[in-house]
């Protein structure tokens, strides 16, 4: 268990905690989130002891293991097995038996054990990197961004193994989908306090605005009453007979502690610049083939036709082909064969990590984005810095000094304002937020042109994509269809093989049962959180609806006593309608809850056999 208790920090005039703190129970699995640059790096470096806080403490039972998955990937040994076994602890320096299985779990065969790490794809780096924690067995594993650069299986896999870790966890990440399979709770940094509820991030967030509407309501509500003793000690301080009272609301103001008002909270706001397009097609790509080897092709008579308002994305395991795809795309790369046509008509965006290398490092923010598009005003291009929160002088600021995730929003900033119909984006949410996530998806989705997408991003996928072009086993295939249809119709066939696979044998391994049990667990969660989450809003406004029918009650009896028959007609209908709305709300309550029992009861049942044969 680990306790952060009354913590202040901040770097001179930028305060991030203040007088704030968290618990993390055993077996919680916590997600922690927050803005981007409000403090979840330095809170993970205060609890690892790479950083202290100003005031407060932490503390955690004596013997307490910490374990920090990085967002570095960086290896020191010549062969897999070596390098897990730097993570051993002191006197286990020799027990290479214990990072042998570790590795076994994680799906490193014998055979791997003796290549070099550097050889292995982004998702088998990640692992092994998190063998190293693993080995020292950790009460709390720490995970800095795991999923940034995985593919999508990979990060399905990760997902899995997490929600099956026995003890506590502590993780960040910018994937919201991610986050929600894995957690019990979320932690949120938020005006400088941490504040931490049971659920995923909706419930988070919907709590948070809740809690700001309570706090504006009630200042308002303080700042009126605070108003009328201002109004009353004003008016009658110069009459003795009333001079008690007076004092008494004098006395009373100096020890009253008036709520400010709550400010604006900044966050990244995109609205993409859509040229007008009267085209049938965009784009259309025919018999497409390229190679960096003549023996290894990466795509091979590919055909497609990008239509406007397509939004289209590029999936598929790292090192497939994807991004190469979109180079050609953008005729960065030639193709060995075939051909792509792009409609005269067609301006394109292109957003790629790498890109930020094209930034001229002597521009400043303004100028850079002035450069790309030299028709538009300087007022244009602060209008646009602002927007990726680069204000007033700040926009100023030499390309040179600014961090990888600032470039990374120069290079959205550049897309923001030149006039395009055509999107094509690699990976562009590694450097954002959530909220800047959800800012980007709504911006995607108003956008009049085409998008092709390249993510890893489960939810990016799910709210945008109508289209797939999917790199799986070593070939290329255009589905015409959603994301959600794509998993139900194909899914993801390392998946299958490694949670479905058919045994000739009649009775199933303990580590075959593991790993049905697994897949079940996951595949309940995601069933039930969306029927989870509809319960606890219709409970909440059940809840508002009785507190507002109990009020309306005590209104109408002071009506009658009144003998006030407007208002009691009024009153009379206000309350009918609320009583209605609650019987509605209460059918919807029953059938939503229903729902949720019988998924239970289906996925519990097979659980029990899984259990019985253990």
């Amino acid at each position: 268990m680990l306790n952060i208790d009354n913590i202040s920090k901040g770097f001179g005039s930028q305060i991030l905690f203040e007088e704030t703190g968290l618990q993390i129970n055993h077996g919680e699995r916590v997600g922690l989130v927050g803005r981007n640059g409000h403090g979840k790096t330095t809170l993970l470096n205060v609890i690892t002891g790479s950083d202290h806080p100003d005031e407060g403490s932490i503390s955690y039972p004596s013997g307490y293991r910490i374990g920090f998955l990085t967002q570095t990937i960086k290896f020191s040994k010549s062969t897999v097995i070596d390098e897990a076994m730097l993570g051993l602890l002191e006197h286990e320096k020799d027990h290479s038996w214990k990072a042998e299985k570790i590795l076994a779990g994680l799906g490193f065969s014998v055979s791997d054990l003796t290549k070099d790490p550097s050889s292995f794809s982004g998702g088998f780096q990640v692992r092994l990197n998190l063998a190293k924690v693993l080995v020292s067995d950790p009460d709390l594993l720490i995970l800095d961004e795991p999923t940034n650069y995985l593919d999508i299986t990979s990060i399905r896999w990760i997902s899995n193994f997490l929600v099956s870790w026995p003890r506590e966890i502590l993780l960040v990440t910018h994937d919201r989908g991610f986050m929600n399979t894995v957690v019990t709770h979320v932690a949120g940094i938020h005006r400088y306090k941490i504040k931490k509820i049971k659920g995923d991030t909706s419930k988070y967030y919907f709590q948070v605005a809740q809690d700001e509407e309570v706090w504006e309501k009630t200042r308002v509500n303080e700042e009126k009453k605070r108003k009328e003793v201002e109004q009353f000690i004003t008016r009658f301080r110069a009459k003795a007979r009333l001079a008690n009272m007076v004092q008494s609301r004098i006395k009373s103001l100096e020890k009253s502690n008036p709520k400010e008002k709550l400010q604006q909270l900044k966050q990244l706001q995109f609205k993409f610049n859509c040229t007008p397009f009267s085209g049938k097609q965009s784009l259309i790509i025919e018999n497409l083939s390229f190679s960096w080897k003549k023996e290894t092709p990466l795509i091979k008579k590919l055909s497609l036709t990008v239509h406007p308002g397509d939004r289209i994305g590029v999936i598929g395991k790292n090192g497939k082909g994807k991004t190469t795809f979109l180079k050609l795309i953008h005729q960065d790369l030639a193709p060995n064969e075939g051909s792509i046509k792009i409609n005269p008509g067609v301006h394109i965006g292109y957003f790629e990590q790498t890109n930020i290398q094209t930034l001229n490092d002597s521009y400043t923010i303004e100028d850079e984005l002035m450069f790309s598009f030299p028709d538009a005003d300087r007022q244009a291009a602060r209008n646009i810095c602002g927007a990726m929160m680069f204000e007033k002088d700040t926009a100023l600021k030499k390309i040179s000094v600014l961090s990888g995730g600032e470039k990374s929003r120069v290079m959205l900033g550049k897309l923001l304002m030149t006039p395009l119909n055509l999107l094509l984006l690699d990976e562009p949410s590694n450097h954002l937020d959530m909220e800047a996530c959800d800012s980007f998806i709504g911006a995607l989705d108003h956008f009049d042109g085409a998008v092709m997408l390249v993510t890893h991003n489960e939810m990016f996928l799910h709210s945008l994509a109508n289209r797939l072009v999917v790199f799986k086993k070593d070939k290329i295939d255009v589905f015409e269809g959603t994301y959600q249809e794509f998993l139900e119709k194909n899914g993801w066939d390392e998946e299958i093989e490694a949670v479905e696979k058919k045994t000739s044998s009649s009775s199933l391994s303990k580590k075959e049962i593991r790993q049905k049990k697994s897949a079940i667990i996951s595949k309940k969660s995601k069933l039930t959180r969306p029927l989870k989450q509809k319960i606890e809003f219709l409970e909440d406004e059940i809840q508002k609806n009785d507190i507002e029918i109990a009020d309306t009650n005590d209104q109408l009896l002071e009506a009658s006593n009144a003998q006030d028959g407007q208002r009691i007609q009024i009153l009379a209908r206000q309350l009918a309608m609320l009583e209605k709305q609650n019987e509605s709300l209460f059918d919807d309550l029953e059938d939503q809850t229903l729902a949720f029992e019988e998924i239970e009861s289906q996925f519990n049942k097979q659980l029990e056999d899984f259990e019985r044969n253990e």
